[in-house]
């Protein structure tokens, strides 16, 4: 673990601090999370746009071309 000291305004801190002690867990805990939050959301788009920028339009329409033609369940119709 490192330490990291960070400045929030005062209505965010006070905001998080609530939270945090609505879900039970401390401040420093619920920072984390919040960061672990934001890298995961970054990292998957990161992830997403690469794999977007090797696919292409002939790829795309043979994976489609496998899809039985039927209709759905039941269960599945909208």
């Amino acid at each position: 673990m490192s330490t990291v000291s960070i400045q929030l305004p005062h209505s965010l801190r006070n905001k998080a601090q609530e939270m945090a002690h609505q879900d039970g867990i401390s401040l420093d805990q619920f920072v984390a999370s919040a960061v672990a939050e934001k890298l995961s959301a970054m990292l998957t788009a990161d992830y997403l746009q690469q794999r977007a920028e090797r696919s292409s339009q002939e790829a795309f329409e043979e994976a489609l071309s496998q899809v039985p033609d039927v209709e759905p369940e039941e269960y599945d119709r909208l």
